[in-house]
């Protein structure tokens, strides 16, 4: 693998554009994954916000869900965004019917704790890892953590609540950074990657 690392966003659903803009400024190259083959050609993976129900119901349309959990379980570096952070959960709190999840990080989650679509809102996050000022945090029908493993560290907090984990190559934020210009985040995710490719493991 070149030191570029290939970095794809899950593009069934949210702000999928941003994210590739934000990864291109973080020095990857960013490519929309919407079928298996397209899935098996990257080296990390980001899960966009949007709706977590339709997004799993669109991942099992689309032939993704097995090929997802197969690479994320193999230790494919993955970052969720929101329903993404709630698409990598092992497991949910208050699911609707027939939702699922890829899972991959030890961690149970509440979907839309902060409230709804017109209680979103923005606030400064301190993220381990993230140097420099705080992150701009924009919550939008947002989820948090209720609960880890062990093996999971907390990066961040707001409220009371955690708002940012990572476990191995797993990283999962309750917020949105790909909105806020700043692509610290983005930049931390393009690291994991590369670690993980000169481990030789990818």
């Amino acid at each position: 693998m070149s030191a570029t690392p290939v970095i794809g966003v899950l593009a069934l659903q949210g702000d999928v554009r941003e994210h590739l803009i934000a990864l291109a400024t973080a020095d990857a190259v960013a490519r929309p994954v919407r079928r298996p083959e397209e899935l098996a050609e990257v080296d990390g993976l980001v899960i966009p916000g949007g709706e977590s129900t339709t997004i799993s119901k669109l991942a099992h349309l689309f032939g993704l869900m097995e090929p997802l959990r197969a690479r994320v379980h193999a230790g494919m570096p993955v970052y969720g965004t929101c329903a993404g952070l709630i698409m990598l959960a092992d497991k949910i709190l208050d699911p609707r019917s027939g939702q699922e999840t890829i899972g991959g990080i030890d961690m149970i989650v509440r979907r839309n704790a902060f409230g709804r679509q017109n209680e979103s809102f923005e606030a400064a996050v301190d993220v381990a890892g993230v140097e420099g000022d705080p992150v701009e945090g924009v919550f939008i029908r947002a989820p948090w953590v209720e609960s880890v493993g062990a093996s999971v560290e907390v990066l961040a907090e707001h409220g009371g609540h955690i708002v940012a984990v990572r476990q191995g190559s797993a990283l999962a934020t309750s917020f949105h950074p790909e909105l806020t210009g700043d692509h610290r985040i983005h930049s931390l995710f393009v690291d994991m990657v590369r670690a993980k490719a000169a481990s030789g493991s990818l």
